[in-house]
């Protein structure tokens, strides 16, 4: 199974977090002892998220549906 780290440097790399690695990364947590070096890329990650350095796929298909409602 990836690290955290390894899944957050790909999303980082592209500008990009998938689906599948969100799952990736729930599963991670949800199943392994992460250490600081994956808890502080993860944190990273969601920073980088905030500023807009990386889209979130799970966050565009909410925001396309929500544009759809309200016309």
């Amino acid at each position: 199974m990836m690290l955290i780290r390894e899944v957050v440097k790909q999303a980082m790399n592209a500008g990009y977090l998938t689906r599948e690695a969100e799952n990736q990364m729930r599963q991670i947590f949800a199943t392994t002892k992460c250490d600081l070096e994956d808890l502080d890329a993860f944190m990273s990650l969601q920073l980088a998220a905030m500023a807009g350095r990386v889209k979130q796929e799970s966050l565009e298909s909410i925001n396309s549906t929500d544009i759809y409602e309200r016309n």
